[in-house]
């Protein structure tokens, strides 16, 4: 899809222009994916306010490179991001923009090294994270597809819940079922968290048998094309307990105040507080310690943060996550995650778009 990263591109590079920068050197790999096509564990792009933008890799991913961008001139350099530096001051760009949230100190020491100084460094910002948090369609069936495919994993190990099973073996069994349905990979490592592990929100799934009477937390998700989902249920073996069915109920009615606040425009801050102000209205505020949600795409955890304290606010066509949580330390806890996609206008399911369908309600096994 070259013309699709031809126009984020030209979007990057104008945020650059505007920085008074001569060019911006691009080097956080999702970043160069997302503006080149190329998927590598060592690529810089060199992208300049006015001209040709270059792309380097070393030679593992010179032929990746040459298929997936042939729109870009490509430089073949296992020191990509020196060999680009030097490259700009080549071109007469000394005025270069780096992302500093990502350069370490020793790199940019050996940046700030190079033609005795003759660069000068400029932070460039979260400028093509803040141009990934909209996504194109495109983008868009991909997440959808992850999501799809995270669905149907999870309601193929459903039957392996049972008392005797491990959260372990459930964890790997998950896993294998999304590989199996046409994953690329786990987006993430698998939580299975059982009896009072659920309490721990992200709990390592370990050798803990499920017993009856458990609630188990699963937070799983499929990669896709690149794309992340990110879906939680929490289920029961067994008939529940009466608390156990109240601490869910919250849970799943301050996901749907979230979820109804999640529209464009709407401030990341009170759509926290749609949900986190119904769970502490029944009386479990310290027990939901954690931000409401989160970005989710070529990276599972990505802008813009949903939480209490934090600013901004939603765009249309963007992906996010609403997870509220109830944890009771020592019992047990419940968690319901679901990716979706913040939409102009209103459905008969709500302002956003939900990607992840599984049921909210609690799941008696």
């Amino acid at each position: 899809m070259p013309e699709i990263h031809q126009s984020r591109r030209e979007l990057a590079r104008r945020r650059v222009a505007a920085l008074g920068a001569d060019a911006a050197l691009i080097t956080a790999g999702v970043n160069v994916r997302y503006l080149t096509g190329l998927a590598s564990s060592n690529a810089a792009l060199l992208l300049p306010s006015d001209g040709e933008p270059l792309l380097a890799t070393d030679s593992r991913y010179a032929g990746t490179a040459a298929r997936d961008c042939p729109d870009l001139p490509l430089l073949v350099e296992r020191e990509a991001e020196l060999a680009l530096a030097r490259e700009a001051l080549r071109r007469r760009m000394p005025a270069l923009a780096f992302e500093a949230q990502e350069v370490t100190v020793e790199r940019h020491q050996a940046l700030a090294g190079l033609g005795d100084g003759a660069l000068r460094l400029v932070p460039l910002g979260r400028v093509v994270e803040d141009l990934r948090m909209v996504k194109d369609e495109a983008e868009l069936e991909l997440l959808a597809k992850a999501c799809a495919i995270t669905g149907e994993a999870f309601l193929a190990v459903l039957g392996s819940i049972r008392p005797g099973v491990t959260e372990r073996e459930c964890a790997i069994a998950l896993e294998r079922a999304m590989i199996d349905l046409g994953a690329e990979a786990p987006a993430f490592d698998s939580i299975v968290a059982s009896g009072p592990n659920g309490a721990i929100p992200h709990h390592v799934p370990g050798t803990r048998a499920f017993e009856p009477g458990d609630l188990v937390t699963i937070d799983c998700g499929a990669r896709f094309g690149g794309y992340h989902a990110d879906m939680t249920r929490t289920v029961a073996v067994g008939e529940p307990a009466g608390w156990q069915r109240e601490i869910h109920e919250v849970t799943r009615e301050a996901q749907a105040a979230g979820i109804a606040a999640a529209r464009p425009g709407a401030d990341v801050g009170d759509v926290d507080a749609a949900a986190r102000d119904r769970i502490a209205a029944a009386g479990y505020g310290e027990n939901f310690s954690h931000g409401l949600g989160h970005g989710v795409g070529l990276q599972v955890h990505e802008a813009p943060t949903i939480g209490y304290g934090r600013t901004g606010t939603l765009r249309e066509r963007v992906p996010i996550t609403i997870e509220p949580g109830v944890y009771l330390p020592g019992l047990g806890g419940v968690r319901i995650e679901d990716t979706l996609v913040v939409r102009a206008g209103a459905g008969a399911a709500g302002p956003a778009q939900p990607l992840t369908t599984i049921t909210r309600e609690l799941l008696v096994l």
